[in-house]
């Protein structure tokens, strides 16, 4: 595919203008000219335009295509933006250059991504690579700053399933490519399937430094993905204490017995054990809750007791055997931390996709989280029961109002319109991932970063979207991915 994106060029072109691909839109400098200062210039990069249908209440928004894995960087031409990329974190740096550090999921490795200073993607490399992970699953990512923590910069990623290494990866963004097979773990976090691990603002609680883990444990009888946390001394992830989450009343006994709307009291139990089956089975013993598959986490930005308060998606399981235990279509949850003891606080569903006449009807596996000031935007990854009308749809982004409770559909992917220009087909549904908000970085107000996993998408022939210098294997996946960048989204 590498080779024949100058031929289909034309063709998908014409297809992005009944996409959501928009016009060019330069932010303030001159963009031209060495004595010229260069500014972020947000415009299309990748020779791949962005294939969604944006909602008519979004259609001020502008999504714009800046790489794909069909694309050739300039200061890196063998370098593939390969498989399944998922969790990502951006850093502005000193010379007014950006760097994107990413997962590549089903690579099992983690990108580093050079943007020039108007915001153009110019190299790439892998810092972490399958051998490191012990060809684990790097999947969602969330980017420790000294901004918004008080120490870093550092990354957090998850080992989820494929290979042994199941636990909490801790990555310098600036680690040598030299170095690639040689990851870092916090032992200190536990092993679980580990979706992501978050480390929440440190104004939430002064002198100590707090993260949560999701765990997307897949049990068809009894939900297993529990809650973790880790806290410990301010900027200290390795001698601290580890916790699961528990609901205080002895009446809920599943997920499913916590109804949307209602809050409900809960503490966090230590753990001693840090193995994933004996820290599954210790969790289980103590009455930790159990959910069907808990995914992403985010916290809501703004003052010390937004920072309290935690979101985390829930994709949800159907399986006869999970009935009236686990989510089958899919939850969000809130979690409110007490002032004074980070291991006390409360609950509250607020979205329930297996509520078929609810506000979150239409979910159809949430997946990804990214919680701001005033929203969260939730990414889903459809597991493929479209049950009812509702839910019979591509990958959708939603907004969820933290002030009011409304939820919005924003976009959904168009994969009729890719399909019909050689991006993927229809029968395999894409994944919205990846989002993160980057308005401080790139200096314009309500901008973010969206990733999608176009599965089903593979060159025809054959070659795959696949670095050998991420993952050598000839099973790797090989499907390719696509990294946007949206304006006009509030936050």
């Amino acid at each position: 595919m590498r080779t024949l994106k100058n031929v289909l060029l034309g063709s998908l072109l014409v297809a992005s203008a009944s996409s959501c691909s928009k016009l060019d839109d330069f932010v303030g400098g001159h963009g031209g000219g060495d004595d010229k200062k260069k500014e972020v210039a947000l415009k299309n990069h990748s020779d791949v335009p962005a294939y969604f249908k944006l909602d008519p209440a979004f259609s001020s928004v502008k999504v714009y295509s800046l790489l794909s894995s069909g694309d050739v960087l300039m200061d890196s031409p063998d370098f593939v933006y390969g498989s399944m990329a998922d969790g990502a974190g951006l850093i502005k740096e000193d010379d007014g250059t950006f760097t994107l550090i990413n997962n590549l999921e089903a690579d099992y490795s983690i990108a580093r991504i050079t943007f020039d200073e108007t915001f153009k993607p110019m190299k790439g490399e892998y810092i972490l690579n399958a051998i490191a992970t012990a060809s684990t699953a790097q999947c969602s990512g969330s980017l420790i700053t000294p901004e918004e923590h008080g120490f870093g910069p550092m990354y957090l990623s998850g080992g989820e399933w494929g290979g042994a290494s199941k636990g909490v990866f801790s990555t310098d963004p600036y680690k040598s490519v030299s170095n690639a097979a040689v990851a870092t773990l916090l032992p200190a976090f536990g092993q679980w399937s580990t979706e992501n691990a978050v480390v929440i603002g440190k104004d939430a609680f002064p002198g100590k430094t707090v993260a949560f883990i999701g765990d997307d444990h897949s049990d068809d009888e009894v939900p297993s993905g529990q809650l973790g946390m880790y806290v410990g001394n301010h900027g200290d992830l390795n001698g601290g204490k580890l916790y699961t989450l528990k609901v205080s009343d002895d009446s809920i006994a599943y997920e499913m017995d916590m109804e949307e709307g209602e809050t409900y009291e809960v503490e966090f139990v230590e753990m001693q054990e840090r193995t994933i089956d004996l820290l599954d089975a210790e969790a289980k013993e103590k009455g930790a809750m159990g959910f069907s598959r808990l995914e992403d986490i985010d916290w809501r930005r703004g003052i010390p007791a937004n920072q309290r308060e935690v979101y985390m998606a829930v994709t949800g399981r159907k399986k006869d055997g999970l009935v009236g235990k686990g989510t089958l279509y899919g939850r969000v949850y809130k979690l409110v931390l007490s002032e004074n003891d980070p291991t006390k606080g409360t609950i509250t569903c607020v979205l329930d996709g297996d509520m078929l006449d609810g506000k979150a009807k239409s979910f159809h596996s949430p997946d990804n989280i990214v919680v701001t000031e005033n929203y969260a935007y939730i990414q889903e990854d459809p597991n493929g029961y479209p049950d009812t009308a509702d839910k019979a749809h591509y990958a959708q982004l939603y907004q969820y109002n933290l002030n009011n409770g409304e939820l919005k559909t924003v976009l959904e992917c168009d994969q009729d319109a890719a399909a019909a220009n050689g991006i993927g087909t229809t029968d395999n549904n894409w994944e919205i991932t990846g989002m993160i908000d980057v308005s401080k970085e790139l200096g314009i107000d309500n901008t973010f970063i969206m990733i999608t996993q176009n599965h089903g998408w593979v060159p025809a022939d054959g070659s795959g979207f696949t670095d050998p210098m991420a993952n050598s294997s000839a099973d790797a996946t090989k499907e390719g991915s696509q990294l946007f960048v949206l304006k006009g989204l509030p936050n």
